[in-house]
């Protein structure tokens, strides 16, 4: 007993919080804990000895979190959507209205399609020029100049 409450409880507090902060924060971390907390209130309502309590918790807490984090991070990953857009990239595009993003001015087609553009590096890019889409940023397209790209 600690201030006259049986351990078993002490290790249901603690138990709760830690399920509480996961519940909050969601980082499949403090799940492990509040299982090794619930392991070491069990422990306690068999009458094991205090130290043991607390091996019983930190063993089985490291050896869940050790063993079984990736496999739930993987179960509970979320799958990116790739849309249309994303196959732009690396696709090279003529400039149909000059690129100046002080400006913030600039217009690729590609695929047929008019699309907004800026430069990766900041400089202008004349029309007609043939650019290479970097990555995508919202709804505009990155470019690079094609004389640029190795």
């Amino acid at each position: 007993m600690f201030y006259g409450i049986p351990y078993a409880y002490w290790w249901l507090i603690l138990a709760v919080i830690f399920g509480l902060i996961e519940i909050v924060t969601f980082n499949m971390v403090t799940v492990w804990f509040a299982v090794g907390a619930v392991l070491a209130m069990l422990s306690a309502m068999f009458g094991i000895d205090l130290l043991y309590q607390f091996i019983i918790f930190i063993i089985a807490s490291g050896a869940l979190l050790y063993f079984t984090k990736q496999i739930v991070k993987n179960l509970l990953k979320c799958k990116t959507v790739h849309t249309n857009a994303d196959s732009l990239v690396g696709d090279k595009g003529r400039v149909i209205e000059k690129i100046n993003n002080s400006l913030g001015t600039g217009q690729v087609k590609i695929r047929g399609q008019v699309w907004t553009a800026r430069s990766t590096d900041n400089e202008n890019i004349d029309v007609d020029e043939t650019v290479r889409v970097e990555y995508i940023s919202g709804v505009k397209l990155i470019v690079n100049r094609a004389t640029n790209i190795n």
